[in-house]
């Protein structure tokens, strides 16, 4: 059972959400970013370089084994999830910029993951014999990501009625996939996650704290409006749990790489939705202002 979720199960599992990604977007939403550059390169700045260097530093204070910090290291460099989106659209953040950023970030992603996987997996030496994600894994990464992408925008622009008709289902099947790649993560390592769940969990916690804060605090200290830091929180904030989950078990062949992933997945739907309400709630007591100056 678990190894046919892992060889089957995980990477069609991302396929249809990276697919339901695709039915959400056309050329326009890359061609967006050229609009508002500014929002977009301060997004990637801090998702690219700022989050990698947290999330190494956060590592090494915590002491965690090598392996684990390798998997923490991935789920920093996997891109926004769609998930993002969801939270963007419930506290009221500004989703075309979302769906750009996830757009744009996941086609980067195909370059940088593998990078500072393969900076980790050097640095750490969680495995005796691998050196990390060769050109062919390199590659099977590219597949996972953008191809089924590349099918979503197809699908919608020639059938855009359909496109829209499976938004919602494939939405749907979309977290319910992510709850069972996370427990069948969970369940096929089950004494290992005990033995660092107190670990995992605070450092993932904060991880995503301090990702969701970095996302709103920097874009606003650049003069960046508020539905746009709202925006890039969340996208920076909420990571592809389920990219890290599939590489690290399907490309990698480790369960263990995809733990720090899995703890984190459960556990930023209750982050991200306390700090949304934080931002929320300020953002409230300006709105008369908003509404005058808009």
């Amino acid at each position: 059972m678990g190894s046919a979720l892992t060889t089957i199960g995980l990477p069609v599992a991302l396929g249809i959400i990276m697919l339901g990604l695709g039915l959400s977007l056309t050329l326009a939403d890359f061609a967006r970013v050229l609009k508002q550059p500014k929002a977009v390169l301060i997004a990637l700045v801090c998702q690219l370089l700022l989050l990698p260097a947290i999330c190494f530093g956060l590592v090494l204070l915590f002491q965690l084994p090598p392996v684990l910090a390798v998997g923490m290291m991935m789920l920093a460099a996997s891109p926004g999830g769609t998930t993002a989106n969801l939270y963007s659209h419930l506290f009221r953040g500004d989703i075309a910029l979302n769906i750009s950023l996830t757009a744009v970030n996941s086609v980067i992603a195909v370059i940088t993951l593998p990078l500072i996987t393969n900076f980790a997996i050097m640095y750490f030496e969680p495995f005796d014999d691998q050196l990390g994600l060769q050109w062919a894994k390199a590659l099977e990464v590219f597949a996972i990501v953008l191809l089924p992408v590349a099918v979503g925008m197809l699908i919608r622009r020639f059938w855009p009625k359909f496109a829209d008709g499976m938004d919602r289902p494939v939405r749907i099947a979309s977290v319910i996939i992510l709850i069972v790649v996370i427990a069948g993560a969970v369940a096929s390592n089950w004494s290992l996650l005990v033995d660092n769940f107190a670990q995992l969990s605070l450092i993932t916690i904060l991880f995503c704290l301090i990702s969701l804060a970095l996302g709103y605090v920097v874009p606003r200290g650049l003069k960046i409006d508020r539905r746009q830091a709202i925006a890039t929180s969340f996208e920076i904030g909420i990571h592809n749990a389920t990219l890290a989950i599939v590489i690290a078990q399907s490309v990698l062949g480790s369960t263990e790489l995809s733990l720090p992933a899995a703890v984190y997945g459960v556990l930023m739907f209750f982050v991200a939705f306390g700090f949304g309400f934080l931002i929320r709630d300020r953002s409230r007591d300006r709105a008369p202002a908003d509404a005058v100056t808009s």
